[in-house]
């Protein structure tokens, strides 16, 4: 990207953004990392290509890639009911889905016809602790105070889901007989050398330093300083740009051929391919064309972060960018929309 041509500095003065770090990918590898500002406003605390953001519900791309891993193996079927594996908690059956299973495929594509409850699914309250996913599904804990049921016929329509990934978490738990954190270490994050990634928030002082605090749009750090979503499948994830550079090439590259994750041709494009009622919807991402071809998308937005992912298959490129700031707007009304325009302008000049 064209950086001379976007002077970041200025607009991150103009949005009040205090930290921001971008990788951009070109040709199926990394090509930069460019970093600005700093991790907490107040401090001389730098943000460097190691400095860890708040993925948030970009954490739903990452568990796509594993469930594609999974289904790769033979271990989970995309097109099964999940209710044959289930075994901690099971979706209730009622008269909208009797004849239309909940599977793997449709709660990846936000059509599975579970809906969140309102006001469901906040950030950790350290008074209540770490909740478990099995109760949140089942609603009895204030992270979620309605059970979980279904509400629309599967793939008759798109409502974005929080639960329905808390879903696949137990899912893989239940598969897998161990942590979720720790099935993604060891398929994702230690094959593609994502060595930043964690599900854990640090607690020690220096476990901290690298870690950016996030900010209201006023510039004030949040309560807390370092919000926790407690549904790591869904929203739980702390990693860098260069970090999620790496996911999307591993992503990309089984398209040629090649794959650090034994993933083939055939898993990755499912992923990209338009799913149910919407062509607009693939496994855990976001599909549309622009001037550079097909483009995969995630975002995340959650308390003091906002934060962008998005790939081109077809020239291998792609770009993410974080920020440790909530402007209270939709990404692409801010500094990311502004340089995510910036990037595609440069297909026009």
């Amino acid at each position: 990207m064209k950086k001379q041509n976007l002077n970041i500095q200025k607009l991150m003065e103009n949005y009040q953004v205090a930290g921001l770090s971008i990788a951009e990918i070109d040709g199926g590898q990394i090509k930069s990392t460019d970093c600005f500002g700093v991790l907490e406003n107040g401090t001389d605390k730098r943000v460097e290509s190691d400095s860890v953001f708040s993925a948030c519900s970009i954490s739903k791309f990452l568990t796509s890639i594993l469930v594609m891993k999974l289904t790769e193996q033979g271990i989970l079927d995309l097109d099964e009911d999940v209710n044959n594996r289930l075994s901690s908690w099971r979706v209730p059956y009622n008269e909208l889905n009797e004849n239309n299973k909940v599977m793997l495929r449709n709660l990846l594509s936000h059509q599975s016809g579970v809906m969140d409850p309102k006001g469901s699914f906040t950030e950790l309250n350290t008074m209540n602790g770490y909740p478990n996913i099995v109760k949140v599904l089942e609603g009895t804990t204030s992270y979620c105070n309605e059970p979980i049921e279904m509400k629309y016929e599967p793939e008759s329509d798109f409502h974005y889901s929080d639960a329905g990934f808390c879903i696949i978490q137990v899912l893989i738990e239940d598969v897998m007989k161990k942590p979720f954190q720790d099935v993604m270490n060891e398929m994702i994050f230690q094959p593609l050398h994502m060595k930043e990634s964690t599900y854990k928030l640090p607690i020690s002082e220096e476990a901290r330093k690298n870690f950016a605090c996030g900010h209201e749009k006023s510039g004030e750090v949040v309560n807390g300083s370092y919000p926790i979503y407690p549904y790591p499948a869904a929203s739980g994830l702390w990693t860098t740009p260069s970090d999620l550079a790496s996911l999307v090439i591993g992503l990309m590259s089984p398209l040629r051929g090649e794959s650090k994750l034994n993933l083939s041709r055939k898993h990755a494009l499912e992923v990209i391919t338009p799913q149910g009622c919407k062509e607009w919807a693939g496994l855990g991402v976001f599909l549309d064309k622009n001037v550079k071809g097909i483009e995969i998308s995630s975002l995340g937005w959650g308390v003091g972060f906002q934060c962008m992912m998005v790939a081109y298959p077809q020239s291998e490129s792609g770009l993410v960018v974080m920020t440790n700031t909530d402007l209270g707007v939709h990404q692409l009304k801010g500094i990311i929309g502004d340089i995510y325009k910036a990037y595609l302008s440069e297909e026009l000049t």
